[in-house]
């Protein structure tokens, strides 16, 4: 199993997931990590483009957001979950069609809630989404 955090400075989760320029990919095995690297994440202002409000539909579900979005995901295609401190709705609802299951925790450190995953005591606060 492997497990992405965004981050920007490779300890603390983001907390915006389109903002972040680096994944933490933490991979799993017998409930233990036992592996960690860094990717390049695409962010809003590094070759994404923001997102566009269309009268009548929700933040970011318009075409070119949901297209940014699966640009951020590629990069951690082969992960399983996704730890972040916030995003917006059309951003997880990306992510959850492309089988990443977002968590929106409040903890701070990626070590933090990775164990907290790991013991099934991480709380999704899906509230914070916008």
């Amino acid at each position: 199993m492997k497990i992405a955090a965004v981050t920007e400075d490779g300890v603390t989760i983001s907390q915006h997931f389109g903002r972040a320029p680096y994944y933490i990919v933490l991979t799993i095995a017998d409930g233990r990590v036992v592996g960690r690297e860094q990717r390049e994440k695409v962010a809003h202002g590094q070759g994404a483009s923001g997102h566009v409000h269309v009268e009548g539909e929700a933040h970011g579900f318009d075409a070119a957001s949901q297209a940014t979005h699966g640009r951020m995901a590629a990069p951690i295609a082969d992960c399983q979950v996704l730890l972040a401190r916030g995003m917006g709705m059309g951003a997880f609802q990306s992510l959850v069609q492309a089988g990443i299951q977002p968590v929106i925790t409040d903890l701070p450190t990626i070590d933090e809630a990775v164990a907290a995953y790991l013991a099934g005591t991480l709380t999704n606060h899906i509230e914070h989404l916008h």
